[in-house]
This record gives C-alpha cells, structure tokens and sequence, in this order.
C-alpha cells in the first residue's frame, strides 16, 4: 500500500500522436528537446502535450481515418464501374448529392453497421429515437451520445424538446442566440464557453480553461460504465 501511495499520481504511460506537429517560429530544437523516433526519418518532442500548451507553442493534430481511404476507394469504384458521367463529370465526395431521403430513412431504422460515427450500440440505440433528417442533426446525434451530455442529463431534455414534448425557452437574448440551434439544451463545448462569455462575463481566457475542465471532466466519465436509456 505505501509503494502504491508513492505512485499514485503518475503517468500511467507514455505515447505519442502519431499526427502531431508542432510549429514554431523559429528553430523548434532551440526550444523544446527532440529525440529520434522508431521511424526512420521522424522524430519525437519529449514534452507532452501540457507543458507545450503552457508555453504558447502551437500544436496541430491530424487524425488519420482509414475510412477515408475507404471512402475514397469507393469513389474509385463507383466511377470506373456503372456510372455514366458524361456531363456531370466523376463522381467525388464534393458532388455527391446531400440530404438524400432515403439514406436519412434507413439512419432513422438504425440501419447503421459499418457507417462510421453512427455504428456503435449506444449511436443505433439513439438514431430511432433522434430521428436525423439533416447533416446537422447528424452532428448533434455525434456529439449527444458521449460522456458529457450523458452525465450531465442533457440528451432527454433535448429529445422531448425535439418531439415537442416540452417547450424551449431562453433566460436571454442573448442565450438564446447560443442555443437556438439546439433547443435551449448545451450540447457542445464551444456553446458553454459562448455560455459563459455572454451569461457570467467570462473572458475568452477564461472561457477556454473551463473548455478544458470539462474535457478532463468527460475523460474521467468515459472511464466510467455509462449508457442511454
């Protein structure tokens, strides 16, 4: 128990983003160490990710999906098989038609496996109940089914209020420009800290370091069982 003691508090282990950049006006190995990575050719920052924010450095992270390629594959296929395309030109992810109806009709079925984002139980519990009609709908589906609207008993509100069931109403002018797109209920990040500048006075600096609050907050939560009912 006192060797335990004498641990507890430190990184559990140590990994690296694989899409992580940092860019710096200067030479970056005048300013934080470098070492050389497993990869040939690439190398690695010995900060995390914690100490490079404390000094203002700008970090950027790519996220590489292999759905993407998969995607792009598909695009692949569609045009050298059974696409006639004289006029319209190939087929590309910038011309696919949007909002079709019926690929909204079998999202509403939860007719979902293997479409990426909406594919996990807790998405295909959802999707029957949310009912997406439209793009953004689909990105409130995204963002409703995860720790903090969870925890935070945000999800029912919304879905009565999207039913009709319950009424919306705002405190504020101004809250109401906020929340409007999604019933009065604050589902993403970005609207609490806008929450907090227009309804507490925070300032941007201020804003941003409860962003990061709730975002150690939603990751202590995911470790924790949780589910939608």
């Amino acid at each position: 128990m006192t060797m335990s003691a004498e641990i507890l508090g430190f990184p559990r282990h140590l990994s690296q983003h694989v899409g992580g950049f940092v860019i710096a006006r200067g030479r970056l190995d005048e300013l934080v160490p470098i070492e050389n990575a497993a990869m040939p050719e690439r190398t690695v920052i010995e900060w995390d990710k914690d100490d490079l924010d404390a000094l203002g450095l700008l970090k950027v992270d790519v996220l590489g999906l292999g759905m993407l390629s998969a995607i792009r594959r598909a695009f692949g296929l569609i045009n050298d098989f059974g696409r006639a395309s004289s006029e319209a030109g190939p087929l590309t992810l910038a011309t696919v038609p949007g909002e079709d109806a019926a690929v909204y009709d079998m999202i509403c079925r939860a007719d979902t496996a293997g479409v990426f984002q909406i594919e996990s139980r807790a998405q295909m519990a959802m999707l029957p109940r949310l009912r997406p009609r439209n793009f953004y709908d689909l990105v409130i589906e995204v963002a409703i089914v995860r720790p903090g609207p969870i925890q935070g008993e945000m999800v029912h509100p919304y879905l009565r209020r999207r039913s009709g069931e319950e009424a919306v109403s705002y405190p504020s002018p101004e809250v109401e420009e906020v929340l409007r797109r999604t019933l009065g209920v604050p589902i993403f990040q970005e609207q609490v800290m806008r929450l907090s500048i227009v309804a507490a006075g925070f300032s941007a600096g201020q804003a941003d370091a409860l962003r990061r609050a709730m975002r150690h907050g939603s990751a202590r939560a995911a470790s924790s069982p949780s589910s939608v009912n």
